[in-house]
């Protein structure tokens, strides 16, 4: 991952630390049996990382990621238990051995890096055979909201352009099953989940983490200096954000992707 697209802004953080094993990888809890090594690919601030390390305890979590700065967030998260270590990782080329891990899990990681086959092929080297690789993320494309106020609309096709100007794939969720048979994979199962925002707190909270990220975060500055928006056009996204959040019927969903690959 050459260059994480959102950064870590507090809009980014909210987001990211809201994030737990129920409701955003909920799909791969059959799997996680107590014993079981698991790597967690881009773990973040570690809110998804607690909730493995407490369902496989006692068995070893490494949770890695890009971004040294993050990790001592991700370590707060994990202090009440005695199962996690931490690393800063490039997933496209892990410093782990062969056949190290039970399970390699990954969380709104493959849609930011350079190449995600290579990515996956990295993730399935390090686990074992029999073994479980599994990745979920976002579909920016499957993303449904109601009502749409001025300037809302717009804000998807620059985060478009920022997003891909970037290196990244924003509607990654599509493209999981197909990044992982070109990444070797044979088993393989699919399947798809959603994040929803509907009272008035979940939208207050929503437009902030997104509409205040294209004004306040690394988005803003990759979309300014990209030439994909001005300032103005950001506000104007940022009003429409705040529109919807004060609509008594406002409503948005965020469609997910997910695999489960045996290795």
């Amino acid at each position: 991952m050459s260059s994480y697209t959102h950064g870590h802004h507090q809009t980014v953080l909210s987001s990211h630390q809201w994030r737990t094993v129920e409701n955003s990888a909920a799909y791969l809890i059959p799997y996680l049996q107590p014993g079981a090594a698991v790597l967690d690919v881009g773990c973040g601030p570690g809110t998804i990382t607690a909730g493995l390390a407490e369902r496989v305890a006692p068995g070893p979590v490494t949770a890695v990621d890009a971004a040294e700065s993050v990790l001592a967030e991700a370590a707060k998260a994990t202090a009440h238990l005695d199962n996690v270590t931490f690393a800063t990782a490039d997933v496209h080329a892990l410093d782990f051995p062969d056949a190290a891990f039970d399970i390699v899990h990954a969380h709104q990681v493959l849609q930011h890096v350079a190449d995600p086959v290579q990515a996956l092929r990295e993730m399935r080297r390090v686990c074992k055979p029999g073994g479980v690789v599994a990745a979920r993320e976002a579909d920016f494309g499957g993303m449904v909201w109601y009502p749409s106020p001025p300037g809302m609309d717009d804000w998807r096709p620059i985060y478009y352009n920022v997003a891909r100007g970037n290196g990244g794939e924003p509607d990654a969720g599509r493209r999981l099953s197909s990044w992982a048979r070109a990444a070797g994979f044979s088993d393989v199962t699919s399947s798809a989940s959603v994040w929803c925002y509907s009272t008035p707190e979940e939208r207050e909270w929503w437009s902030e983490s997104w509409g205040g990220r294209l004004v306040r975060s690394s988005v803003a500055e990759h979309a300014v200096s990209g030439g994909h928006a001005t300032r103005a056009d950001l506000e104007r996204c940022y009003a429409g954000w705040k529109a919807w959040a004060a609509a008594d019927d406002g409503w948005f969903s965020v469609l997910h992707g997910e695999i489960v690959c045996r290795a």
